[in-house]
C-alpha cells in the first residue's frame, strides 16, 4: 500500500456494471489532499499512457520561499545565492542581516534585481530584506524569450558590420548592456524550465513539455554562448579598427553574413523542424568552420607576423564558436524532433 510520495502500490480494477470500472484511491492519499466524499479530481491522459489525477481545488498557488541568513554565507557570494534561488524557482527570496553590513548588502541585491526579470523589493525591516516575484512564470511563452535573444543577437552582429564597413563606432557602445538583457532572458528561461519540471500546471500553461522545456534551456545556452564571444568581436572590431581594416577583403568577418544566414534558418525551424533545413544549416555552420580553420593556417604560416594577424586570428576564432554554438543549437532541435516522432506502442499488442 503506499504511503506516501514516491510509494507504489497495485490496485485491481473492479467492474460496477454497465461498462463503468472503478479504481480505489489509496486513502492516505486522500486525507493529504484533504478530500472528502463528492470532491472533483481532474484526470489527464498523458502521452506516454499514464493517468494524472489531480484535485480540482488543488492549490496551484503555492509559495516558495527562501530565507538567507548574510552571516552565514560566504564573504561576497550573496549575489551567486540569490540567482540560485531565482533559477531553482523561489517566489519570496528572505535576507536576513545585521546593519553593518547593510551596504554591501544594498548593491548585491541592486545588482541581483538588474539581472532577473520579475523580482522587486517588497519589504524592508531593521534587520531584513523580503524580494518577491511579481511575474506568473506562464506569463512569458519561453519562445518568446528565445526571440527575443535571438533579436538581441543578430542586432549585435549587424551592428558589428556596419562599424567594420566604416559607420561610427558607437554604434557598438552598447553591447554590454545587450549582453545583459540575453543574459537576464537566459535566467528566466533556465527558471521557467525548472518550475515547470517540477509542476505540471506550469507545463500546461506555457504548451510545452518537460522534454521540450529541458531541450529549449539548450537553445537558450548556446544563444547566450553565441551573444558572448559576439561581444568579444564586437569590442575587437571597435578598438581595432583600423587594423583590421587592413586587409578587409581577407577578414574573417566576412563570413559573418553566412554564419547568420544559417542561424536564422535554424530559429525559424524551432516552429517548422523540417529535418532537411536543419541539417543543411548545420552543413554550411561546419564548412564555415573549416573555411576559417584554413584561413588560420595559412595565417600561421605566413612568415611575416604583423599586429593585424594576431586580432585576425582572434576574430576568426570567435566566430569559430559562433558556428560551434549555432551547430549545437541545430543538434537540440534535431533532439526536439526525433522526440516528436517517437511512437510509443506496447509490446505485444
Amino acid at each position: 500500500m503506499a504511503s506516501g510520495p514516491g510509494d507504489t502500490s497495485l490496485r485491481k480494477i473492479q467492474s460496477t456494471g454497465g461498462g463503468t470500472f472503478t479504481l480505489s484511491l489509496p486513502k492516505q492519499w486522500v486525507i493529504k489532499q484533504h478530500l472528502k466524499t463528492r470532491d472533483a479530481i481532474k484526470i489527464d491522459w498523458r502521452p506516454s499512457g499514464a493517468l494524472r489525477l489531480t484535485p480540482v481545488e488543488f492549490d496551484n498557488s503555492t509559495v516558495r520561499t527562501i530565507i538567507y541568513d548574510l552571516e552565514n554565507l560566504p564573504q561576497e557570494s550573496l549575489f551567486d545565492h540569490l540567482m540560485g534561488a531565482y533559477i531553482a524557482g523561489a517566489d519570496i527570496i528572505k535576507v536576513r542581516y545585521k546593519l553593518q553590513n547593510q551596504r554591501n548588502l544594498r548593491q548585491q541585491i541592486r545588482r541581483f534585481l538588474r539581472a532577473t526579470r520579475g523580482f522587486e523589493m517588497y519589504s524592508e525591516e531593521e534587520n531584513e530584506f523580503e524580494l518577491r516575484c511579481l511575474l506568473n512564470t506562464g506569463d512569458m511563452p519561453i519562445s518568446s524569450s528565445l526571440n527575443r535573444m535571438y533579436l538581441q543577437l543578430s542586432s549585435s552582429i549587424r551592428d558589428i558590420l556596419s562599424v567594420f564597413q566604416g559607420e561610427d563606432p558607437t554604434f557598438l557602445d552598447d553591447l554590454d548592456e545587450r549582453e545583459s538583457e540575453i543574459d537576464a532572458l537566459l535566467h528566466l528561461i533556465e527558471r521557467q524550465v525548472r518550475l515547470l519540471v517540477d509542476n505540471y500546471s506550469i507545463a500546461t500553461k506555457l504548451n510545452m513539455t518537460r522534454i521540450q522545456s529541458l531541450e529549449s534551456g539548450n537553445l537558450a545556452r548556446s544563444l547566450e554562448r553565441m551573444m558572448d564571444h559576439t561581444v568579444l568581436i564586437g569590442k575587437n572590431v571597435k578598438v581595432n579598427f583600423d587594423k583590421l581594416a587592413h586587409k578587409e577583403n581577407q577578414s574573417s568577418l566576412n563570413k559573418l553574413p553566412e554564419w547568420q544566414n544559417s542561424l536564422k534558418e535554424l530559429m525559424i525551424n524551432i516552429r517548422i523542424r523540417d529535418a532537411k533545413r536543419i541539417e543543411e544549416a548545420r552543413t554550411n555552420l561546419k564548412m564555415i568552420q573549416n573555411e576559417l580553420k584554413e584561413n588560420e593556417r595559412t595565417l600561421f604560416q605566413n612568415p611575416k607576423k604583423h599586429e593585424w594577424t594576431l586580432h585576425e586570428l582572434t576574430v576568426s576564432e570567435s566566430i569559430r564558436r559562433l558556428c560551434a554554438y549555432a551547430r549545437d543549437f541545430g543538434e537540440s532541435l534535431i533532439n526536439m524532433n526525433a522526440y516528436k516522432g517517437i511512437r510509443r506502442d506496447r509490446e505485444g499488442v
